[in-house]
């Protein structure tokens, strides 16, 4: 069965960087929508970033401009490229993918879409 694994997570000041990767292990991802979904103490979990599997992004208004979302198929890891990180950036980080071929060319940014597979997350930390 496909899991991921995230890593890359950490301490940073404001105005720092960070990436997070997400492995996919146990066999080839087979879906077409995978994203990035993070939570802060207190509050719901929310969407960061999706990509579909021809390239087609959506951010948050609150990321956008400072975040990119990626992948690298020959090494089989998602990507979230953070700049500009700002304290109300600190949550912790999960990547997502649906386990099957939606074939809609519907990424939603939304963690009760449709993803089924989650990591165990990686913790972001920005002080200022």
């Amino acid at each position: 069965q496909v899991e991921l694994v995230e890593s890359g997570g950490g301490s940073v000041q404001s105005g720092g960087s960070l990436r997070l990767s997400c492995v996919t292990s146990g066999g080839t991802y087979g879906g077409d929508c995978r994203g990035w979904f993070r939570q802060a103490p207190g509050k719901e979990r929310e969407g960061v970033a999706t990509l579909t599997s021809d390239g087609t992004t959506t951010y948050a208004d609150s990321v956008t401009g400072r975040f990119t979302i990626s992948q690298d198929n020959v090494k089989n890891t998602l990507y979230l490229q953070m700049s500009n990180l700002m304290p109300e950036d600190t949550a912790m980080y999960y990547c997502a993918a649906v386990s099957w071929l939606l074939m809609s060319g519907r990424c939603a940014i939304t963690p009760t879409y449709n993803f089924d597979i989650w990591g165990q997350g990686t913790q972001v930390t920005v002080s200022s």
